[in-house]
């Protein structure tokens, strides 16, 4: 019987961020304005997010013996999230670098995924039981292919509410789409697995009817400042963001919005109030630095939505 509880099955990595007042040429170097190490990886924000929004969150992934792994496994406590299905290898936990544009807020990121690109469909089965006792499940593409769709199919075969980010964007078995009861792509991703170039609502509501021809049950395309498309075949609604304040960095947006909205349908909202729940976590996050730390808590995502 599920319990509102939510799984995610994703990356993390050590995020080494890079503050620049303008990015560099190729061969050229640049002093940094400001430098920050903290933990990160589209599954691992994804899991604080949720945690931190009131969710009960277990996460699925692969770490190192090593001072990036370590980062990880003292955020999980102090998190309050349920790391009994982290798989541990000797390899290196991986890291990213990002760069971020001071003047902007905007970042570019390179992703050397290390221990969590180990992890095996046998690892994951082991949380099968877990997985089967959740409300929501949520997945991204920092993983392999064959394990990402191997956890959807996990979850879905047992009547879990199935949530993929298709971040980064990247050819994608068919077979994957028909175990998507929420898929979550940005303007690019959306763009890139359909091939319709996503740059307004009408171009969205294109994208989204190919997605759901191709099995998706919901779709929600997230549209940055103009808030997120959500559509099925029942209904179409654009909903607006949610303003929070002046945007300080976008890095872990997307990753708010999915944590935020695996919270959402884990308390039984229905699709448009899930999507404005999920608008208002990201909202506050790009006010903040970081990916992680820039995840807000239950009480602020409250007072906003009440604000509103």
């Amino acid at each position: 019987m599920a319990d509102r509880r939510i799984t995610v099955l994703g990356s993390y990595v050590a995020d080494l961020a890079f503050r620049v007042d303008s990015l560099p040429a190729w061969g050229e170097t640049r002093m940094g304005a400001s430098f920050a190490m903290g933990p990160g990886g589209k599954g691992s924000n994804q899991a604080v997010a949720a945690a931190r929004a009131g969710g009960r969150v277990s996460f699925i992934t692969k770490l190192g013996q090593d001072p990036f792994g370590e980062m990880a496994r003292s955020l999980y406590r102090d998190e309050g999230i349920d790391a009994r299905h982290i798989a541990g290898t000797t390899h290196a936990t991986g890291a990213a670098a990002i760069i971020l544009d001071a003047a902007r807020g905007e970042n570019a990121i390179i992703v050397v995924p290390g221990a969590c690109f180990e992890i095996t469909i046998d690892e994951v089965d082991r949380a099968a039981d877990c997985i089967a006792g959740s409300s929501v499940f949520v997945a991204q593409l920092e993983l392999p292919i064959s394990v990402v769709e191997h956890g959807l199919s996990l979850a879905h075969a047992r009547g879990v509410t199935t949530v993929l980010n298709p971040a980064p964007a990247m050819p994608l078995p068919e077979s994957l789409f028909a175990l998507c009861d929420y898929l979550t792509p940005n303007e690019a991703e959306a763009s890139t697995l359909t091939g319709i170039a996503v740059n307004n609502l009408a171009s969205a509501g294109r994208a989204a009817d190919a997605f759901l021809a191709r099995g998706v049950r919901n779709v929600a395309i997230t549209l940055g400042a103009q808030g997120v498309l959500i559509k099925n075949r029942h209904f179409a609604t654009h909903v607006p963001a949610v303003d929070a304040g002046a945007v300080i960095e976008t890095t872990g947006a997307g990753d708010a919005f999915n944590g935020g909205l695996a919270v959402a349908l884990a308390e039984g909202r229905e699709p448009v109030e899930a999507m404005r729940f999920a608008c208002a976590v990201a909202a506050i996050s790009v006010t903040r630095p970081g990916t992680a730390a820039s995840m807000p808590r239950r009480a602020e995502i409250d007072a906003l939505l009440a604000a509103g």
